[in-house]
């Protein structure tokens, strides 16, 4: 257990659904890769390999023939796919986390600008990184994706990503909070993000207008419930099985 962790904060996470407590308990960041040097996430060839597969995602899906046929456009040989322990889940993450990264360049809020609060910075910071799945065109197969990151081995770095996700969008969003709140709102967050894109899998609107509502819809309850951290904590919960529910209704096996 984090020792920074106040027994407020432990009193919050031991109430916490089971499968949501992985959120609440992880460090808070000291700093942001954009604010110091830090070590690409991953190597040149690497690199090469998992852009060029993501754009044969739209095609062939989150699969072993989208790495090898990565493989063959980044110049590499087929074997090269081998570079990838967790087969195509290693190119779930590679989306999850370039995109994650690539969230500050999408979007930038001027700093003159007082109109747009906290809550309505976070708001665009979602629909930018749902967007993002939008122009990479893995919308269509992104229940493949759920369906890959729900499996027990890849279960507690789908986790983090989604945790390391949240975290990115509350300090864009300009969030400098250091109570026991900072704990909640980022699992709050996080179960909006996922139940929201979630729902994208299976928006036929135009424009993916409804997961627009949908989300508005998520995040008004949170700002009601809000209001006092157990209804939070049980709002987590309930959108925890609801998405879980989804999930299976779609023939995803968790």
């Amino acid at each position: 257990m984090n020792p920074a962790i106040s027994s407020m904060a432990l009193r919050n996470i031991l109430r916490a659904p089971t499968a949501v407590r992985p959120l609440l308990i992880q460090p808070r960041a000291l700093y942001h890769s954009y604010e110091h040097d830090e070590s690409p996430p991953y190597r040149d060839a690497e690199s090469a390999i998992l852009s060029s597969a993501l754009s044969h995602v739209p095609l062939h899906g989150f699969t072993q023939d989208s790495l090898s046929l990565g493989a063959k456009q980044a110049g590499y040989l087929d074997i090269s796919s081998n570079l990838f322990p967790n087969g195509a889940f290693d190119l779930v993450k590679y989306h999850l986390v370039t995109q994650r990264l690539a969230l500050n360049s999408r979007i930038q809020f001027p700093n003159t600008d007082q109109k747009q609060g906290v809550g309505r910075r976070v708001r665009s910071l979602v629909l930018e990184r749902l967007r993002a799945n939008v122009d990479a065109g893995v919308v269509g197969r992104w229940q493949e994706a759920l369906a890959l990151m729900s499996l027990g081995e890849n279960l507690p770095r789908s986790l983090r990503e989604l945790s390391d996700l949240s975290d990115e969008i509350w300090f864009l969003a300009g969030d400098v909070s250091v109570d026991t709140s900072w704990y909640t709102k980022r699992a709050t967050l996080a179960g909006i993000y996922a139940a929201t894109e979630v729902y994208q899998t299976m928006d036929r609107s135009t424009e993916f207008r409804d997961t627009e509502e949908f989300l508005d819809r998520r995040l008004e309850e949170s700002r009601v419930l809000g209001s006092a951290v157990g209804n939070t904590l049980e709002w987590i919960g309930f959108q925890g099985d609801a998405m879980v529910n989804l999930l299976r209704s779609k023939g995803v096996g968790i």
